[in-house]
């Protein structure tokens, strides 16, 4: 959302070895009380008129909200199609 598309998520893959155990560890960075409500958008730096904004700002928590709600989120699909506002060139 905040690069407006000029880099792109990668599916992560992992390579386990047949013995011992496997650990995943999963790490939400959340942000602070104060910027929660804090609205997030594409960097205005990579915005001009041929690359006008393709997400819309939008908040942690709805932004958050959204990702537990839709279920998507949780089954590997990207929520960023719900901010968009414009569809890519």
């Amino acid at each position: 959302l905040v690069s407006n598309d000029k880099f792109k998520s990668v599916e992560h893959r992992v390579l386990a070895r047949k013995a011992g155990p496997r650990v995943s560890v999963a790490c939400f960075l959340v942000p602070g009380e104060t910027q929660m409500s804090k609205p997030y958008g594409p960097i205005k730096e990579l915005l001009d008129e041929d690359n006008p904004p393709m997400y819309r700002e939008t908040t942690f928590t709805e932004y958050f909200g959204f990702y537990l709600s839709s279920g998507n989120g949780l089954n590997g699909e990207s929520v960023l199609p719900h901010f968009r506002v414009s569809e890519p060139k």
